[in-house]
């Protein structure tokens, strides 16, 4: 495979890789509701899947063909893009407030989370036990959020931006036609994507993890970019922000566990010393915006995408040079 084939299966696999966890999400969630599934279940189940089906299904299906480097490069970059560039980028467009409940509740819950994977990782493999542990927080995370919901009167941020992403509705042969198409088109899409990042790679002479922490990493943040924009255009703060908590905590315990107990993992000791703790510092930088100034404004917004783009550099130089 050259490098323009390569080049152009990435390409394709983004695209159909994108259209299609939407159209999943929309059928799904239509056909949850004409069954009588409530918006508020429908939000957190399905749309809080959808919105991570593209990590999650590059990431089993690379940790399936042997490229966990490509797994949890994918992951890892996906929290750190979501982070640094895509409240960066949002920032800059319009400064966000921050909900008082995000830094009491969802902030710290991800840290906990971060520092659980941490651990994980440290002896270098993610085991099909430590999958599971993964997968069972993500259930655990997936229940508190529901029950928490009913028994309160006001939703969290995190719920609010899964709700608000529930599609139109549709008629029920039009959903079941979506959701099944949608299915198909998914784990193709993802093998494109797979092929064409891992033939990069080899031609370019990196590690699959330098292509999953870059140009993979990107391509599956692009539906929280074009969600966090259209919340910042809105002036929806709360959701902005929600969307994006919400998707690395996915990410942690969903991406990550899901790969892990499909085939266990051997991990690269750059992700460990490098790129694990780039995904740390931006955590701690997004909680002391959030904590001390309670806000992302512009000056904020920069930072934290002056460290992307420096991340991404030195990626590409370590891995070049």
């Amino acid at each position: 495979m050259t490098l323009l084939t390569a080049s152009i299966y990435m390409l394709v696999g983004f695209v159909l890789l994108i259209w299609s966890a939407e159209r999943l999400v929309a059928g799904a969630s239509a056909l949850a509701r004409q069954f009588g599934v409530s918006a508020l279940v429908v939000g957190i189940t399905i749309v809080g899947f959808g919105t991570s089906a593209p990590e999650m299904v590059v990431s089993a299906l690379a940790s399936l063909e042997g490229n966990p480097s490509l797994a949890l490069g994918n992951a890892i970059g996906s929290n750190i893009a979501n982070v640094a560039l895509i409240l960066g980028l949002t920032g800059l467009v319009y400064p966000m407030s921050v909900d008082r409940s995000t830094c009491t509740r969802e902030i710290p819950l991800l840290g906990v989370v971060t520092i659980v994977v941490a651990l994980m990782m440290a002896d270098a493999e993610f085991t099909r036990f430590e999958g599971m542990l993964l997968v069972l927080g993500l259930a655990v995370f997936i229940a508190g959020m529901v029950l928490r919901a009913k028994r309160s009167s006001g939703i969290d941020p995190n719920t609010a931006a899964l709700i608000n992403e529930i599609a139109q509705p549709m008629p029920k042969s039009r959903a079941i036609g979506w959701t099944a198409l949608s299915l198909l088109v998914l784990p193709f899409s993802a093998r494109l994507l797979v092929e064409g990042a891992v033939s990069m790679a080899g031609l370019m002479g990196v590690s699959e993890a330098v292509i999953g922490l870059t140009i993979v990493a990107l391509g599956t943040s692009l539906p929280e970019l074009a969600a966090a924009i259209a919340s910042a255009v809105r002036k929806e703060d709360d959701l902005c922000i929600g969307n994006i908590l919400g998707s690395n905590l996915f990410n942690l315990l969903g991406v990550l566990g899901i790969a892990a107990l499909i085939h266990p993992m051997e991990i690269e000791r750059l992700l460990i010393v490098r790129d694990l703790p780039v995904m740390a510092l931006t955590l701690v930088m997004l909680a002391a915006m959030a904590m001390i100034a309670r806000r992302i404004g512009r000056l904020n917004a920069l930072l934290l995408l002056i460290t992307y783009l420096v991340y991404q550099a030195a990626v590409f130089h370590q891995a070049l040079g």
